[in-house]
């Protein structure tokens, strides 16, 4: 498998295996609204025209769900317009554009949303250094969350996004519920793997109602934890099975309450993770994580733990990497 070769799937097609992942700029203005800021920085990474897919950093869809200040929103209406300059500026430089949709859960503060956090259970969250405790979320308020997450990739859509990615990594509420470390729920929402990814079920089936058959939906899913009580292999191969039947097009793997990164700082570091999800669905498999050179790319598509390669810190840390490290190999 060569970094050049495109990739056909069922709503979304893959001009080469190159994937921008999804990074926080903290740039967007003190409503959430898109920014000059960020239109630069999306039109300084992409301008170079060789990514396939482009994931916008993640954007709250409710205001409990803020994850920090100046974090994108797309939580109401009023964020639609610089979505749409946002989507179109990314489509003209000749890649997808995919928007990530998240509530931070126990990954926020109060100092941030202005009340004391939510989370699946009253438990720290071990992906943070906070010492804040969570409120337990209620039932109807899982309802309600469920809804925000549907409003969001509805307002993607309108802004003329390519695809929808839910967040459930990096220590997120998604990720909460899916791992046994912060789920201690006993209600439906809780308990066995088949209760703790209730609520991702139910929001792919509702976005998948509300945007139709063919609209691209990816899932970014925390597939391991690297901590004791952490999701097991088998229970994320099967979360991951169950969210392809749900509907999910395309599924991002990353890391779980070990946040994004782990000691092993090696290209590909998470593909433990990846390649049992890999070898047991049928839809493309992304992975991201410790990539710094374009033979880094190839050696991670040739292991078997991938379709796509997310190139995150390299690009972030310098616009011209892709174009030095990645054209010469397409």
């Amino acid at each position: 498998m060569k970094l050049s070769d495109e990739l056909k799937s069922k709503n979304i097609n893959f001009k080469n295996r190159i994937v921008m992942p999804p990074m926080a700029t903290a740039k967007a203005d003190k409503n959430g609204h898109v920014t000059e800021e960020i239109l630069n920085y999306y039109e300084e990474k992409t301008e170079n025209k060789l990514f396939s897919t482009v994931i916008i950093e993640h954007c709250f869809v409710d205001a409990l769900g803020k994850a920090s200040k100046n974090q994108t929103s797309i939580a109401d209406d009023s964020t639609i317009d610089g979505m749409k300059k946002l989507a179109k500026l990314v489509k003209s430089n000749d890649s997808n554009v995919v928007l990530q949709i998240s509530h931070a859960g126990s990954s926020t503060s109060e100092e941030v949303i202005g009340q004391q956090p939510v989370a699946p259970s009253a438990i720290k969250n071990p992906s943070k250094s906070t010492t804040e405790i969570p409120r337990e979320l209620t039932v109807e308020e899982i309802e309600q969350i469920i809804e925000k997450f549907v409003d969001a990739a509805v307002r993607a859509k309108k802004a003329g996004f390519d695809g929808v990615e839910i967040h459930s990594a990096h220590g997120y509420l998604l990720n909460q519920f899916l791992s046994p470390i912060t789920n201690k729920r006993t209600d439906e929402y809780g308990g066995d793997i088949d209760g703790r990814i209730k609520i991702h079920l139910e929001i792919i089936r509702k976005i998948r109602e509300k945007v139709g058959e063919n609209y691209p939906i990816f899932i970014r899913m925390g597939a391991g934890d690297y901590l004791e009580g952490r999701l097991s292999t088998e229970d994320s191969i099967y979360a991951a099975q169950e969210f392809v039947k749900a509907g999910v097009d395309v599924l991002d793997i990353s890391g779980g309450m070990c946040m994004f990164s782990i000691d092993d700082q090696r290209a590909g570091f998470f593909d433990f993770l990846s390649k049992p999800i890999y070898e047991n669905v049928n839809v493309p498999v992304i992975l991201t994580g410790g990539v710094k050179t374009g033979e880094d790319v190839e050696d991670i598509l040739n292991r078997g733990v991938c379709d796509l390669v997310g190139i995150g810190r390299s690009v972030f840390k310098d616009s011209n990497w892709i174009e030095n490290e990645i054209k010469p190999l397409i």
